[in-house]
């Protein structure tokens, strides 16, 4: 097995660990802040979820991305991977969540651009369209939930005591969910580009046989879990208590609306379910769960009259979301030229 390969995908290791330290706080972020689950606890579970989804549940979204621009050669591989996490860490760095979607896809448009390859525009516009649709369809369920267990809290009149027990064992269900939704939906941006250049064959381990791609979607679950456990609490503080304060329902919630949100852009039977209805299936494309998480703590705020907002911090974030794809189109573009030109490395063919 050639080294080179795994020098390589050292790149997409670093974004897979920048995913999970952004990213985990999207899955988490609501239920630590609140303090109904600890840290270590919520971690340990994502962490397992995440690789689990990413596994089995990662293949959908990851063909979208090679749509979008086939990056064959493993030089530009890196720099791609590698510039989407530059961004993702600079933004991090300054507690601001952001999305790796917008991340890799400025990568790959960068990569297209320094090529001379044409964009394809259908792709890009399928998954632009997302990064508005996931935070109204997450703000919308936010909101249908957040009425009803209002209203069933209202009515059923349950025990305190009673009621953060449910609560507990639904926001670690919920993580579970999530992070098993995170893993399907987002490993894609982490090991897609490196998907068409892997070395890995397929293996049997008991009565169930992994895929070479698979393997290598393993081996970004466990980079996510790194980003996880290392340097995820600077971004669960802005999520969990910055943009609005929240009790242990209301965090329920958002994980809940979030996860449906990652699912239903990465269920593969889904999409086939509604093709047979005869119906216009989601596409399978990785949305950003910071968008996500941020449209149903939107959601809720405006049920509840949208005081409880903080606003200011809400525009960073947009600002943030609106600068990541720039910023890493422009670094993957601006290396490329290095890679070529000083360290005489093919970056395509």
């Amino acid at each position: 097995m050639d080294i080179s390969y795994f020098i390589f995908l050292s790149s997409g290791l670093f974004l897979g660990w920048s995913l999970g330290a952004n990213d985990a706080a999207n899955v988490f972020g609501t239920a630590v802040g609140s303090k109904m689950v600890r840290f270590k606890t919520a971690a340990c579970i994502a962490s397992f979820f995440i690789i689990l989804g990413a596994v089995f549940g990662g293949s959908g979204t990851s063909k979208t991305l090679t749509e979008l621009g086939t990056v064959n050669e493993l030089a530009g591989a890196f720099m791609v991977a590698l510039s989407a996490a530059l961004a993702v860490y600079w933004m991090v760095n300054s507690s601001t969540p952001v999305s790796t979607t917008q991340a890799i896809v400025g990568s790959i448009v960068g990569w297209n651009i320094y090529c001379g390859f044409d964009t394809n525009t259908v792709i890009l516009a399928k998954i632009v369209s997302t990064w508005i649709i996931c935070p109204i369809l997450s703000g919308c369920i936010s909101v249908i939930l957040y009425y009803l267990i209002k209203a069933y809290v209202k009515r059923g009149k349950i025990h305190l005591i009673r009621q953060d027990l449910y609560t507990r064992i639904g926001l670690i269900l919920a993580c579970a969910f999530g992070s098993y939704a995170l893993g399907a939906n987002n490993i894609a941006n982490v090991m897609g580009v490196f998907v068409d250049a892997s070395p890995f064959h397929a293996v049997n381990i008991g009565k169930i046989q992994l895929s070479g791609t698979q393997i290598l979607f393993f081996i970004g679950g466990l980079a996510i879990s790194c980003g996880v456990f290392t340097y995820s609490k600077k971004i669960i503080k802005t999520i969990g208590t910055g943009v609005m304060s929240m009790s242990p329902i209301i965090a329920w919630i958002v994980v809940i609306s979030q996860s449906i949100v990652l699912f239903l852009f990465a269920s593969q039977g889904l999409k086939e379910i509604m093709m047979n209805m005869g119906l216009a299936p989601l596409p399978l494309v990785p949305v950003s769960s910071s968008q996500a998480v941020i449209g149903a703590v939107i959601g809720i705020g405006i049920a509840k009259g949208g005081r409880e907002v903080n606003w200011s911090i809400l525009g960073k974030v947009a600002l943030g979301w609106v600068t990541t794809p720039i910023i890493s189109a422009s670094i993957c573009f601006v290396c490329l030229f290095f890679l070529e030109n000083v360290f005489n490395l093919v970056v395509y063919h």
